[in-house]
């Protein structure tokens, strides 16, 4: 049975970490950047260890304080390591498919952790017949492990080239050798990823999904790994590779809008800064007359503040969440699934009683959230709830590494705005423009808007879409 998370988001796919810091913890710090990155997946943590003659792993389901304590991490002693955070949308959430995956032969053993979605594994996976371990594998991510064992006599800077000529889709990927760590960004940079170095003028460099670990991990961020980039790390120092041609760039949107941490920096902007900016861009669009703003939290928050600021409306805490209810699952009955919200929403009645309120989120996904969020505030009182989405209408779903349900689920792929009005029970319901989104973002490079707009501009094949 398929269980359905109580937040209704899309979900990123992983979070993935790595270290090269030899003399120093770097299991414990890699547990602290996954604990920086534990947002974009709760389901396995796992870290890889390498200390020059062979790597160790350990990895589980669970959060990352559930499958690492202390007599673990002080056992995983090394000069370098790579972690990984988990939150399954192509294949089943088990211990099997959690990361780092390791690909060992005679000649030695190589670890990988992939934040992504391939989009062309199952030909790969055809024309290059992976055997043993590899070929058990069923995650898109395995393909990695496939092109070493075919490719196992070529250079390391070649098998990398490999990987950006062939692989279609997304990828965020860290690489760790016996004496290397190595970090790569797929040619249309769709995922995030950063270099690092140590503080204090100490030896050691980290690689990071988002700007966030670095800083948890004590280190100072030096700059993105730009798309189509390799660096490869070890005790001769710090070396880039970029030997495919360059492509359209499509960062997604939703790094924005909801998956990155809101301290992290994008493109040179905070994530929080950019939120703030989309609920003023909201507000100049659709400004309601209300008499409160309320945030849908923890993700909504930046966004309701900016649209509060933008109108001069007081921005007031209406609905409290329950922190504790991240990982909980339940089954999919739909009675279920509104106690879930209950549970993980309380509405402040004395905040929201007589007063017309203006509930600002970041997006509208299925609607079944939204739509037991605003019944809860009718029933606490409100005189009028309306609804506002700090992105456009979700129409398309995601074949690039985030959870964004299919079309039947999506609430706006079939209907007008008043008919999701309707379904969700608001007296009015907006959505920002994608021309006003794409003016707040004014990113250096494209961004892809596929789930807004349904241009895929990387190629998406057939059976990895079902």
């Amino acid at each position: 049975m398929f269980p359905w998370e109580l937040h209704d988001k899309p979900r990123d796919e992983c979070g993935v970490f790595g270290i090269y810091a030899p003399g120093k913890s770097v299991a414990l710090k890699t547990y602290y950047g996954l604990i920086a990155l534990q947002h974009r997946g709760e389901e396995s943590a796992g870290i890889a260890v390498s200390d020059g003659k062979e790597l160790r792993l350990h990895k589980k389901m669970g959060l990352v304080t559930e499958v690492f304590n202390k007599d673990l991490i002080e056992n995983l002693k090394g000069n370098a390591a790579i972690g990984h955070v988990r939150y399954s949308t192509s294949c089943d959430s088990s211990e099997a498919n959690a990361q780092p995956l390791v690909y060992k032969d005679e000649r030695g053993s190589i670890a990988v952790a992939h934040n992504g979605n391939i989009t062309n594994a199952s030909q790969l996976n055809k024309r290059l017949a992976p055997a043993g371990a590899t070929k058990s594998l069923k995650l898109d991510s395995a393909v990695f492990l496939s092109f070493i064992e075919h490719y196992r006599n070529l250079p390391l800077k070649k098998l990398l080239e490999r990987y950006l000529n062939d692989i279609s889709g997304s990828y965020s990927l860290i690489m760790l050798t016996e004496n290397s760590l190595i970090g790569l960004r797929d040619p249309h940079g769709m995922r995030p990823l950063c270099l690092g170095k140590m503080k204090n003028s100490e030896v050691g460099y980290m690689i990071a999904s988002e700007t966030c670990a670095i800083e948890a991990a004590n280190g100072e961020v030096i700059r993105e790994i730009n798309p189509g980039e390799g660096v490869i790390i070890n005790e001769a120092g710090i070396e880039f590779i970029q030997n495919c041609s360059r492509r359209r760039q499509c960062f997604c949107v939703f790094e924005y809008i909801y998956l990155a941490r809101s301290d992290s920096v994008l493109d040179g902007r905070t994530v929080n800064s950019v939120r703030r900016d989309l609920g003023r861009e909201l507000a100049r669009e659709h400004p309601v007359a209300g008499d409160e703003v309320i945030a849908i939290p923890e993700s909504g928050t930046a966004m309701a503040m900016g649209y509060s600021e933008q109108l001069g409306l007081p921005f007031r805490e209406g609905l409290i969440r329950n922190r504790y209810m991240g990982r909980t699952f339940i089954k999919p009955e739909q009675t279920e699934r509104e106690l879930a919200v209950k549970l993980k929403f309380n509405v402040l009645g004395d905040v929201i009683r007589g007063q017309r309120v203006v509930i600002v989120d970041d997006s509208l996904v299925r609607g079944t959230t939204s739509r037991q969020i605003i019944q809860m505030f009718r029933e606490a009182g409100a005189k009028e709830v309306h609804f506002l989405a700090a992105s456009p209408p979700l129409r398309f779903p995601c074949y690039y590494g985030i959870d964004i349900p299919s079309v039947d689920e999506l609430a706006a792929a079939q209907r007008t705005v008043e008919e999701v009005r309707l379904q969700i029970g608001a007296d009015s319901l907006h959505y920002l423009s994608l021309p006003g989104m794409l003016q707040v973002l004014q990113r250096s490079e494209e961004l892809c808007t596929a789930c807004f707009d349904g241009v895929y501009h990387v190629p998406v094949f057939k059976q990895e879409t079902g």
